[in-house]
């Protein structure tokens, strides 16, 4: 198991990779529809996509927590 001190870094991890697969899996084949080779087209896209996607998440995730601190009543 990952120590609990990572947490914050493990999140943005599985958020990115998921949020990037699923965001450029989309985009490909809206873009160039479901041809013969949308698996090499999308699997590239994911790649270039992670690599922003990871370092974008790190940086805004406590931004976005201040955010919706804002917006959420104490119960």
């Amino acid at each position: 198991m990952i120590n609990k001190k990572y947490q914050r870094l493990v999140f943005s991890l599985f958020m990115s990779a998921l949020m990037s697969a699923i965001m450029s899996l989309v985009i490909s084949v809206f873009n160039v529809g479901l041809v013969a080779d949308i698996l090499q087209i999308w699997l590239s896209a994911w790649g270039f996509s992670f690599v922003i996607a990871f370092p974008v998440i790190l940086a805004i995730t406590p931004v976005v927590g201040k955010m919706v601190a804002l917006v959420i009543a104490d119960s």
